[in-house]
């Protein structure tokens, strides 16, 4: 599975993408947000809130409760604004 940080969220764990294979436990995007710090401080910094992160599975916005276990790539990042 690839998965893909944006803005600081990719600044802060300091890559743009990687390719993974995520432990069976980690079956929706809540699973995904609670796994992940685990995987060394700077996950941990940058995923230090993840109530303000925004995740899409496949190019499609997720909820906590959306399914990650068939998705082929997911996108971790910061709310978006606008101007």
């Amino acid at each position: 599975m690839k998965l893909v940080y944006f803005s600081w969220v990719k600044d802060r764990i300091g890559t743009g993408e990687e390719t993974i294979d995520l432990p069976a436990s980690v079956k929706t995007v809540a699973d995904l947000l609670e796994w992940l710090p685990g995987r060394g401080d700077n996950f941990a910094n940058a995923l230090s809130d993840p109530g303000i992160i925004r995740v899409a599975v496949d190019q499609e916005y997720a909820t906590l409760e959306t399914d990650v276990t068939k998705a082929t790539e997911i996108a971790l990042f910061p709310p978006v604004t606008g101007g």
